[in-house]
């Protein structure tokens, strides 16, 4: 598989150097602008707020929990271990909202996302993301 420039002159670090509960934290900031992004570019939201309740759709526990389910069949070996990995990482934080098991589905994804980015394969992270979305990012398509 063919890596993307890193996008962060920051990052010159190899994957396999942070824990996983540290690229669970760099993945849940990969969402974020994946999710922003879109929006930005496909969302048609009349005031500011609107905006950020759509947000809710792609960054929730719950949410992240679904999307993982509709990729789980498109991981490679080496990303399926990394999801599980980040899932199965002991945490000392209970969900705000879901339950524990949608939580620990989110980790992973949020996982496996940081594993992407910070290993440059930027490309790869985009296409599982509009996969695991693809239900919730439709309806948000504007029709001009």
């Amino acid at each position: 598989m063919e890596k993307d420039m890193n996008p962060s002159p920051f990052f010159g670090h190899d994957a396999k150097e942070y824990g996983i509960l540290s690229l669970a934290y760099l993945g849940d900031a990969v969402m974020e602008i994946m999710t922003r992004e879109y929006l930005l570019k496909y969302g048609s939201f009349k005031k500011p707020g609107d905006i950020t309740n759509a947000a809710k759709a792609f960054v929730t526990c719950e949410a992240q929990s679904d999307a993982f389910e509709r990729i789980e069949s498109l991981l490679t070996a080496e990303e399926a271990d990394v999801f599980r990995r980040g899932r199965n990482a002991k945490t000392h934080f209970a969900p705000k909202h879901g339950d524990l098991i949608q939580y620990k589905r989110a980790t992973g994804f949020e996982s496996l996302m940081g594993y992407l980015y910070s290993s440059g394969e930027c490309r790869r992270a985009k296409e599982l993301f509009l996969a695991a979305f693809g239900p919730v990012l439709n309806p948000l398509q504007r029709t001009e």
